[in-house]
């Protein structure tokens, strides 16, 4: 694999937790990684070794991805890194939420599904730390020898996502996020790039 040579931002979505296992919709609810998970997050380690600062999620199940795959890093706890929130629908099978709740929630990212937090909200957040270190030029984010990871969720790596190709968040709905994959973002003559986009480490489980 090619080295990340130019890679200065590396976001992380955390291990599988016992929820994703069972297939059930995880937000601010706060279940603990499986097995696989761990794995997981250990799995990342190799491609993470030019991380030099850790920001993560609050919820245990990024804290406990990042304590695995970087190890010897402490590291700042971030808010505005945290899951969208799903309301009253956390925490229930993906099953049970509608056809039509879900064209809902895809066609208006203003929408917040279960009464919980739009997809708008998580952009707000997210795009809003991630302009502070662009305006920054002394970030982590104007350097090619030290890089920033961020362990956090899908909707968040998805937001920086978009933030970084310019393009509507609508474009969340075309991609997916596995649970221990990594996305990398640099910039270009002082504008956000996306470098990987859900690569996920092979290992033996």
């Amino acid at each position: 694999m090619r080295a990340f040579v130019a890679t200065v931002i590396l976001l992380i979505r955390h291990g599988q937790t016992t929820s994703n296992a069972q297939r059930l919709l995880v937000g601010r609810s706060d279940p603990s990684l499986t097995e696989l998970g761990e794995e997981q997050a250990r799995a990342l380690r190799p491609l993470l070794v030019q991380v030099t600062q850790v920001w993560t999620s609050p919820l245990q199940r990024a804290r406990a991805t990042a304590a695995l795959a970087v190890p010897h890093l402490e590291p700042l706890v971030k808010d505005s890194f945290i899951e969208v929130d799903y309301g009253n629908l956390d925490g229930q099978p993906l099953s049970s939420v509608t056809g039509a709740q879900w064209r809902t929630f895809e066609d208006g990212h203003d929408v917040a599904l279960g009464g919980g937090e739009a997809l708008s909200a998580v952009d707000q957040r997210v795009h809003a730390e991630l302009d502070a270190l662009l305006a920054d030029e002394q970030s982590l984010l104007h350097r090619h020898d030290a890089h920033l990871a961020i362990v956090s969720h899908v909707s968040p790596i998805k937001s920086a996502m978009v933030w970084a190709l310019g393009v509507p968040g609508s474009v969340v709905w075309r991609t997916r996020l596995d649970n221990g994959s990594l996305t990398a973002i640099t910039t270009r003559q002082g504008v956000p790039a996306l470098v990987h986009f859900n690569l996920v480490p092979s290992f033996r489980s």
